[in-house]
């Protein structure tokens, strides 16, 4: 077995307002292997985006222990700590938001290559952003390194962004809906850029997204972990998770993702949810959350026992399944809508 580059045990994280106590990462468990796709998938607000925050160490855990290359992150001080920081990188979900408007591309490029001392001079620094943009196909180069944001498409933003967190080097890079912001038409373009440049470059890639079509497409060779309402509900090979799910959510949105051939879409069955409203975190349900909106609800069951993601015996997935039915060895019956 390798050795994980990344290691997230037990992690939970709340937040307060007020009083009140709101829990928005629960019992988060999985591992990432080196040069692994890995893809977070989820509706918004399952805790997605705080979970690459906390892999970033862009927020603390309330509780668990984050482990890079076998090191709790926590205990990390000095050139330790900053080579963790140098190590792992976060492309932001939105490149209107994340990029200083006062700054050119050659500032927020150079920027960290100056403060981690990985530019060789002035002028090496402004060879390396150069080589970086090329990198990224911000081509012609003296097109685009002197212009600010505003100057630039949305597409332009999200490769300046990637080019920001390659600056450092990086073994792993969270791509937070690092294509959410762009249109469909060049979406793949991206997704296959940051493909090439895991192989190239030798970089680990976790990537959150709510749209489970494009974490197939993203991660068919990698694995899927499907997250809901703070929890890891699947996590296995996303070729086995695509063709053999196995949660009863993961069920779900599967059978929501339209297929190429309009035929097959029209043919597509479409499993009802026994309520279309998604639970509050301040007043999650007992048992399994999924419980109130799942067709193959089973009562005293699943409102009455926290599911843990395990193995299911027997089985013929090696996915990993929070669902108690299943770890029982029962038969799900999809109730009549």
């Amino acid at each position: 077995m390798p050795q994980p580059i990344l290691e997230l045990k037990q992690v939970y994280r709340s937040f307060k307002r007020g009083r009140e106590v709101i829990p928005v990462l629960q019992d988060i468990n999985f591992s990432v292997n080196k040069l692994e796709f890995l893809c977070l998938v989820g509706e918004s607000g399952c805790g997605k985006t705080t979970t690459g925050k906390i892999i970033c160490d862009l927020l603390p855990p309330s509780s668990g222990a984050i482990e890079f290359e076998g090191v709790d992150i926590a205990a990390l001080r000095g050139a330790d700590y900053k080579r963790f920081r140098r190590s792992v990188q976060i492309i932001h979900q939105d490149p209107y938001a994340s990029l200083n408007p006062t700054h050119t591309v050659y500032d927020m490029l150079s920027y960290p290559l100056l403060t981690h001392g990985l530019g060789n001079g002035r002028r090496g620094v402004r060879q390396r952003v150069q080589e970086l943009m090329d990198l990224v196909d911000l081509t012609p180069v003296e097109d685009f390194i002197d212009k600010y944001p505003h100057q630039l498409s949305g597409g332009q933003r999200q490769r300046v962004s990637i080019a920001r967190a390659l600056t450092t080097e990086p073994s792993l890079i969270v791509a937070d809906e690092s294509v959410s912001m762009v249109d469909v038409s060049i979406r793949i373009g991206l997704l296959q850029m940051m493909m090439d440049l895991r192989d190239r470059l030798g970089v680990t890639i976790v990537f959150i997204t709510h749209d489970l079509a494009l974490a197939k497409y993203f991660a068919w060779e990698g694995r899927i972990g499907v997250m809901y309402l703070g929890r890891l509900v699947e996590l296995g090979r996303t070729q086995e998770i695509i063709r053999n799910p196995q949660h009863p959510y993961t069920k779900v949105l599967l059978s929501a993702i339209p297929e190429p051939d309009p035929e097959k879409t029209r043919s597509k069955e479409h499993i009802q949810l026994r309520s279309e409203d998604i639970p509050r975190l301040t007043e999650l349900p007992p048992g399994c959350s999924f419980h109130p909106r799942c067709p193959w609800y089973v009562e005293g069951v699943c409102d009455d026992v926290v599911p843990q993601l395990v193995s299911l015996a027997g089985a013929d997935s090696e996915s990993e399944v929070a669902c108690i039915p299943l770890e029982r060895g029962q038969e799900l019956v999809l109730h009549d809508a």
